[in-house]
């Protein structure tokens, strides 16, 4: 089963010449990996939710069945938010730019993007309201006026901290995806 949140890096993963799923353009993908900081916290999140599946099937034996089930609510909320964890990111297709977030998914077709470019400035270190020195990748659209939109990716998030190689890939990766449709 492809885990479709791990399709950066599957092309150098193999030697065979058989197509690959993300040799179809129409498909989403994340021109990168998701980042060990992003990665850990999804662990953490899934570690947790064991102990407290474990605690609804004691409750199950013991209590009552509707607290079991709450319990067993709690479990699956928790192993949601992991896997959407591991879902954020930017993701890039022949139809457009899309930027997953925790809760919200926002798709940008070709034909609005103006320019993606990387830019320095103060970017939040791992989404937190501290800022410093770092790297952003910004979008600028058509329709909207971009001093308010968040950057796409940063050298000081989830993905990249400490890690500048890998943004300046995935920069590049997602700068030359839209250099390429854009034209058209």
């Amino acid at each position: 089963m492809p885990l479709p949140f791990l399709t950066a890096d599957r092309a150098f993963d193999t030697a065979d010449d058989v197509a690959l799923p993300f040799d179809d353009r129409e498909r989403w993908r994340r021109p990168y990996r998701p980042g060990p900081w992003r990665v850990g916290a999804a662990a953490i999140v899934l570690l947790l939710a064991s102990y407290v599946l474990f605690a609804g099937v004691i409750i199950a034996l013991t209590d009552t069945v509707s607290a079991a089930g709450a319990v067993f609510g709690i479990a699956l909320a928790m192993i949601v938010a992991a896997l959407r964890m591991l879902r954020m990111g930017v993701w890039v297709s022949a139809r457009g730019l899309r930027r997953v977030g925790f809760l919200a998914t926002r798709t940008v077709p070709w034909d609005r993007v103006v320019s993606v470019r990387t830019v320095q400035q103060p970017v939040r270190w791992l989404g937190l309201p501290r800022t410093v020195q770092g790297q952003a990748l910004l979008l600028v659209r058509r329709d909207r006026a971009s001093e308010g939109m968040p950057p796409l990716l940063t050298t000081h998030n989830a993905d990249f901290l400490a890690r500048s190689e890998s943004f300046d890939r995935a920069a590049d990766s997602v700068e030359a995806w839209a250099e390429e449709y854009r034209r058209g």
